[in-house]
């Protein structure tokens, strides 16, 4: 079988994710959070209760889904996917929001950055929101259907599992990170699934480095909260590597990008790749310096 050959502007479209939203938006995440930005009552308590003013975790969540179609279509995507899988993505993010805010009420009251939450300022019951996540996974699973097939509708049943469940880890698991990093890559396996009806190595290479790069700039998010989770007796990451989180964070980052590079030799990928990876790996040694 011959080698896959992709073109040089798919190359730089896919690549471009990487750095343009993959890298640079953690920055931005990190500066929203630092600026500590109050409620604005302009924002439905629904529509904040799913992040709408926040929309980066579903970006986070929805770029390795992207790269994972970029590499399964060959560079060339077909409209129905690049919808279905951002629409879906964004639904099962928000019903994981809603169900992690219903979990976690009493601990938001007394953190910082989460106390102004809608669960915790009471505009909305946890009855509400139950139901209100419930409808959201219907849908999703209502998309699914109509649009996916049976393949890969029965991998999003263990992906919204991780995904609602990721609360309940950070009460007993040391680096839940980790296990939110195995819950936000499963969109991976579930494009090659429908793409290529199988979930080949460069998957499991795409898979693996994702779960790297969630535990990096996700350790760096919850050093913002350490104080307080501590305080509340939260696990987290940041308080799992202690004074060793800076140098496990370059670790995390760095495994990411020599997986990336693997994926890049193994599908004959351009220079154009290549630089753009060094680019990219400069950009989070800067994040990590921060």
């Amino acid at each position: 079988m011959p080698p896959t050959i992709y073109k040089i502007e798919h190359i730089i479209f896919y690549l471009s994710y990487i750095i343009q939203y993959g890298i640079l938006t953690t920055q931005i995440k990190l500066l929203l959070m630092r600026s500590n930005m109050k409620y604005t009552s302009t924002i439905s308590p629904y529509l904040q209760l799913i992040r709408l003013d926040k929309p980066i975790g579903t970006l986070l969540l929805l770029w390795p889904t992207l790269w994972a179609l970029f590499i399964a279509e060959h560079g060339i995507i077909q409209l129905k996917y690049i919808i279905v899988f951002s629409i879906g993505t964004f639904l099962a993010r928000s019903a994981g929001c809603v169900f992690n805010d219903v979990c976690d009420v009493k601990f938001d009251s007394k953190v910082e950055r989460t106390r102004n939450r809608p669960l915790v300022r009471g505009v909305i019951s946890k009855r509400s929101a139950i139901i209100f996540g419930c409808v959201l996974s219907v849908v999703t699973l209502i998309l699914a259907s109509g649009t996916l097939s049976m393949a890969t509708i029965m991998l999003s049943f263990p992906a919204f599992i991780l995904y609602t469940t990721y609360p309940f880890f950070k009460r007993f698991f040391p680096v839940p990170q980790a296990y939110l990093g195995i819950a936000f890559s499963f969109g991976i396996f579930m494009v090659f699934m429908e793409i290529t009806s199988l979930i080949n190595y460069i998957a499991i290479l795409l898979f693996i480095a994702n779960i790297f790069w969630v535990i990096g700039y996700d350790t760096i998010y919850a050093l913002a909260d350490i104080q307080d989770d501590q305080k509340i007796n939260i696990k987290t990451s940041a308080i799992a590597f202690g004074k060793y989180v800076t140098p496990i964070i370059f670790i995390c980052y760095l495994i990411f990008i020599i997986i990336m590079f693997i994926i890049g030799v193994n599908l004959h990928f351009t220079l154009w790749y290549y630089c753009c990876l060094v680019l990219s790996s400069v950009l989070l040694y800067k994040q990590i310096m921060v």
